[in-house]
């Protein structure tokens, strides 16, 4: 991969370590994101998926009795280096599911970074 995944992102990622669980065919995976945004989050895994595989996981949120569940897809995977794991893209069913994840990634950033400086990474994703 030569170019930078940051770089292709269209918002910006908070460092929040959240529990997801998927399922790839008959295989059980249960791993940690790294960071999260509105449109994608970095899950560490020594076993990232191909890119461009689809797979529904669970996002297992604070706060919030169950899970969400979302359609993720690869968009990029890196096996080797001191960190290894896979950049996911959402995939929303549908406009409401989109707000209503996007509204709890937001409170999310707040928690974990204050009202300063998630103000600012949330009013850039917004330009």
């Amino acid at each position: 991969m030569s170019e930078n995944p940051a770089d292709l992102r269209s918002s910006p990622r908070a460092p929040i370590e959240l529990k997801v669980e998927y399922r790839k065919v008959n295989s059980f995976f249960a791993d940690y994101t790294k960071n999260i945004s509105k449109g994608g989050t970095f899950i560490k895994t020594r076993k990232p998926l191909p890119v461009g595989t689809q797979f529904l996981f669970k996002l297992a949120v604070p706060h919030r009795d169950n899970p969400f569940e979302l359609l993720g897809e690869v968009a990029w995977a890196r096996s080797d280096g001191d960190d290894p794991g896979m950049g996911i893209r959402f995939v929303y069913a549908n406009d409401h599911q989109r707000s209503d994840f996007e509204s709890v990634v937001e409170k999310m950033m707040f928690d974990s970074l204050g009202p300063l400086l998630s103000g600012k990474l949330l009013d850039k994703s917004r330009t």
